[in-house]
């Protein structure tokens, strides 16, 4: 089944949906699942060897980004909710848990595994990164 979600359409997981992605360290595509093909609209052409952030939607504060960096640069896992785009423009929301991939005990790239998040989640997520967006205390602090 071929996913087309135009504009500002939001497009909902299953429990079936597990996406997933490789990248090396500078967070260039390596690996791409066929449920990430499919969900996100782009070819696995258009994907292997394009940076990471091809998926980034403008919703999502660039801290969050920044943390989640920071923590996988230094060998930690990051989890959380994130709003990603699909190539004709619609979204869809994923729970994402990435981590370094590591050889011979050095981070060699890094792994996403990203399923269906629920909708509590997703609206807890869209608050803070409203009043992260806005400047509030708290989500400034989680992410400096």
């Amino acid at each position: 089944m071929d996913v087309t979600v135009d504009n500002n359409e939001e497009y909902v997981l299953t429990e079936q949906d597990l996406l997933i992605s490789k990248t090396d360290l500078q967070g260039n595509i390596t690996h791409i699942s066929d449920d990430l093909i499919r969900v996100s609209g782009f070819s696995k052409e258009e994907l292997i060897g394009a940076p990471h952030n091809i998926f980034r939607h403008p919703d999502m504060p660039k801290e969050v980004f920044a943390y989640l960096w920071r923590s996988i640069k230094q060998g930690v896992l990051w989890s959380g909710h994130v709003k990603n785009k699909t190539k004709s423009g619609g979204f869809y929301w994923v729970i994402a848990v990435i981590t370094p991939i590591r050889e011979d005990d050095k981070i060699v790239g890094y792994m996403s595994i990203r399923n269906k998040p629920d909708r509590e989640g997703i609206e807890n997520a869209k608050k803070m990164y409203t009043d992260i967006k806005l400047g509030k205390n708290w989500g400034l602090i989680l992410f400096k």
